[in-house]
Parts: C-alpha cells; structure tokens; sequence
C-alpha cells in the first residue's frame, strides 16, 4: 500500500522545544537535518519502499473555483496558522503499522544542536478504488 507522508510546520508536541522553522537554524543544522532525509530515503530505497519526495516552500495560497466566467478565489497564506506543510515523502510499504514505523522514525529528524525535531507527521494512505456509495 502506498502512503503520503506529510511534513507539517506545527512543531513538536508540547513538552518539546519548538525548534521553529529551519530558516532560524544554522547552515550546518539545516545540513544535518537535509542529510538525515537523504539517508532516510536512501535506506528506503534500498528496501523498495521509497516512491518519492519534495520539500516544499512556506509560501502557498488556497484557491477555489468561484463560478463560471469568474476568476478563481484566493486566500491566504497563512503563516500564522502554523500548520503548513514543509514536504511530503511517498513510501509503499506493506501495512500501516510499518507506514507508522516510518513516520516515528522520519520525525526524529536533527535540529538545533542535532537533537530529534519531534516533528508532526501526517500519515494519508492513497485510495485504492473510489468509495462505494450507497442508497
């Protein structure tokens, strides 16, 4: 089964240091914290569970369909909500409890002063046929 893995801005749980985002962190923090996530994905290769990855920018913008001959809605961004997503990391693994596995795992990723993030990982399996609806 094929697992998205979403890396959220929210920081670590509360008995946690909130790290903040990477953009407070040193170049050699940042480093060790984009090495460790190379390294991840290398073992997951390895191991044929690791489909793909992408970091993604704090800048993003909602938008929705807002009827026909009308331009698109936007809104946002909404940095003060503190729940954007930093990346995401697709793996296909063969049960959820090893899609959770891995995403304890991911979340110990480096900091500050090289100590484990605590990072919230969203885990979202992909839908295997469309849902059956009933009447």
């Amino acid at each position: 089964m094929k697992y998205l893995l979403l890396k959220h801005y929210r920081g670590g749980p509360a008995h946690f240091v909130d790290y903040g985002s990477m953009d407070q962190w040193t170049p050699e923090e940042v480093d060790a914290h984009i090495q460790y996530m190379r390294d991840f994905a290398a073992r997951l290769e390895e191991t044929g569970e690791y489909v793909g990855e992408q970091a993604l920018a704090p800048e993003g913008t909602f938008v929705r369909y807002d009827g026909e001959g009308r331009p698109p809605v936007t809104d946002g961004p909404f940095a003060e909500t503190k729940d954007l997503i930093a990346g995401w990391m697709i793996i296909d693994v063969e049960s959820w409890d090893r899609a959770v596995e891995l995403a304890g795992e991911l979340s110990a990723a480096p900091g500050p002063r090289g100590e484990p993030i605590h990072e919230w990982l969203e885990v979202r399996p992909f839908l295997t046929e469309p849902p059956t609806v009933t009447e």
